[in-house]
Formats: C-alpha cells, sequence, structure tokens
C-alpha cells in the first residue's frame, strides 16, 4: 500500500472515530437529562407535598413549582417582607389560614417543612375555590386575594372576570410566569 493510501485509510480511521465519540456523547447526554432536570427540578419532600396535596385536592406538580419558586426548598427561606419557610407565607396570611385548624400554631412553625406545605397547600386550596384557574390563583398566591379580585373586575385586565388577560404589576406577572414555568417542566419530568 502507497503512502497515499495509508493517509486516506488514516483519515478515514479517525473520522469513524469522530463520528463514534459524538455518537456517545449524544446517547450519554440523553441518558444523564433526566438526571440533570430532576437536580433542577427537585421533589424534595415529597412525602408532605403527595400528604396536603391529596388532602386539599391539589396537584403535586404545582405544589413543588410554588415551593421551587417562593424559596429553592430552603425550609429557612424569610423574603425582605418577612414571609418565611418553603412556600413563603408571611405572618398575616399564615394567621388567616391558622385559624381553620383546630390545633394552633405559631408564625416560626413555617419553618418546619411539614407546617409549611399544610400551610401553603391550605392557601392554594383557598385560592382555587375563589378563583378556579390557575394561572389566576398562583397571581393570588403572590400579589393577595383582595388584589387579584380588584384586577378580575377590571375589563382591560379580565374580559371574562375569571381569567387574567394582562398581570398588572411587573414583579407579580414574572412571578406567575416563573410558576407556570416550573409547573410544566414538572409535568413534563414526573408526569
Amino acid at each position: 500500500m502507497s503512502a497515499r493510501g495509508k493517509r486516506s485509510g488514516a483519515a478515514v480511521t479517525v473520522i469513524l472515530l469522530l463520528i463514534l465519540a459524538v455518537l456517545i456523547g449524544i446517547i450519554a447526554a440523553i441518558r444523564l437529562r433526566p438526571r440533570v432536570e430532576r437536580a433542577a427540578y427537585p421533589d424534595t419532600y415529597r412525602e408532605y407535598v403527595e400528604k396536603y396535596a391529596a388532602e386539599y385536592g391539589l396537584d403535586e406538580n404545582l405544589v413543588f413549582a410554588v415551593i421551587r419558586t417562593e424559596s429553592g426548598f430552603r425550609p429557612d427561606a424569610e423574603s425582605a417582607v418577612g414571609a418565611r419557610g418553603l412556600m413563603q407565607l408571611t405572618e398575616e396570611t399564615f394567621h388567616w389560614i391558622n385559624r381553620r385548624f383546630d390545633e394552633q400554631y405559631d408564625f416560626d412553625d413555617l419553618y418546619d417543612p411539614e407546617t409549611a406545605i399544610r400551610f401553603g397547600c391550605c392557601t392554594l386550596k383557598i385560592l382555587y375555590d375563589e378563583f378556579g384557574v390557575t394561572r389566576t390563583v398562583i397571581a393570588a398566591y403572590h400579589a393577595g386575594i383582595g388584589e387579584v379580585g380588584r384586577w378580575l373586575e377590571d375589563p382591560a385586565i379580565s374580559a371574562n372576570g375569571r381569567d387574567l388577560d394582562e398581570i398588572p404589576i411587573d414583579q407579580s406577572r414574572h412571578y406567575v410566569y416563573k410558576v407556570m414555568n416550573a409547573y410544566e417542566k414538572y409535568q413534563t419530568i414526573y408526569d
């Protein structure tokens, strides 16, 4: 075989090895993708989410999306306005929900994951009973039930009084976008 033939054979071998390496990389990426997505969208505290989502008739994926958006799964999270725990409830909301339970809790109890998830799920259930539309519920979770009620009365914001065609506050609009995006991811990964 000539030197030229040897070079051609070597070039073909290199090309085939490169193609093989790319294929192995693609297969590895496909196999790793679910693990990477689950790491970005964890289901930490699953036992509490399952328990209270079932008790209040909620989609677990939505509860996970709220927790991820609100606290990043940090039970000790506290916002600039003093909201606490995994689902970031304010003291006012905490006391409003606390009246619904036989046993009474302290605001500091929201640092406990189970308590935070119980209160957060109860809040979401009340908002669903009031509004019935997920996007509107999430807006009310962020902006408050009274504020969203006023938005729904404005035909420039809601044509039908149920759905928010527009969210007039940038921070709330961004919050709803983040939760709904995370909700879709959780549905894709865990359903």
